[in-house]
C-alpha cells in the first residue's frame, strides 16, 4: 500500500453581514460569518490544502484562485468535490480525514456530527473515515476574541 499524508490549514477573519460556514453548515444564528471569496468555511478549505498536499499537488489557492469570477461565494463542499476528483485523476483514494475547528463562537459541537456527515459526503467516503474535533482559543489572540476562525486538517490517503 501506498500511503501518504497531508497537512492543512486555514484562517478566516470574521466579519458581519456575512452567513457563517464551517463544514458545509450553516450557523444562522451566528452574528457574524467569515470573510473570503467563497462562502470562506476555513474547515473545508484546511481538508482540500490536507488533500492535496498528500498528493503532492498545488494548494487550493492554485485550484481555486481568489481572483478568478466563478469561485466568488462558491459552496465549498464543491470545492472539496473538485478536489477528490482530481485526486481520483491521479489514482489516489482518501483513507481517512481528521480535522480541528479552533473557534470561540458558534458553538461547534452540537454540530460535528452533521458536518462530519456533509464532509463525508462531499468526499465521497464513509463517516467512519471523517474525524472532527472542536476547540476554543481560551480568548488567546485574534481567535480568542472572535476575529477569526481557523482549522488544521490531515489526510491519509492512498495510491490505488
Amino acid at each position: 500500500m501506498n500511503l501518504r499524508i497531508g497537512h492543512g490549514y486555514d484562517i478566516h477573519r470574521t466579519a458581519p453581514n456575512r452567513r457563517m460556514v464551517l463544514g458545509g453548515v450553516h450557523f444562522a444564528d451566528c452574528e457574524f460569518g467569515l470573510e473570503g471569496h467563497s462562502d470562506a468555511d476555513a474547515l473545508t478549505h484546511a481538508i482540500c490544502d490536507a488533500l492535496l498536499g498528500a498528493a503532492a499537488l498545488p494548494d487550493i489557492g492554485h485550484f481555486f484562485p481568489n481572483t478568478d469570477p466563478a469561485y466568488k461565494d462558491i459552496d465549498s463542499q464543491i470545492l472539496l468535490q473538485l478536489t477528490v476528483a482530481a485526486l481520483r485523476e491521479r489514482g489516489f483514494a482518501i483513507v481517512n480525514l481528521d480535522a480541528t475547528l479552533i473557534a470561540e463562537r458558534p458553538k461547534i459541537a452540537p454540530r460535528l456530527q452533521e458536518m462530519r456527515t456533509i464532509l463525508a459526503a462531499s468526499a465521497s467516503i464513509s463517516i467512519d473515515q471523517v474525524g472532527l474535533k472542536a476547540t476554543t482559543n481560551e480568548g488567546v489572540d485574534e481567535i480568542g476574541r472572535n476575529l477569526a476562525i481557523a482549522a488544521h486538517a490531515v489526510a491519509l490517503i492512498e495510491r490505488c
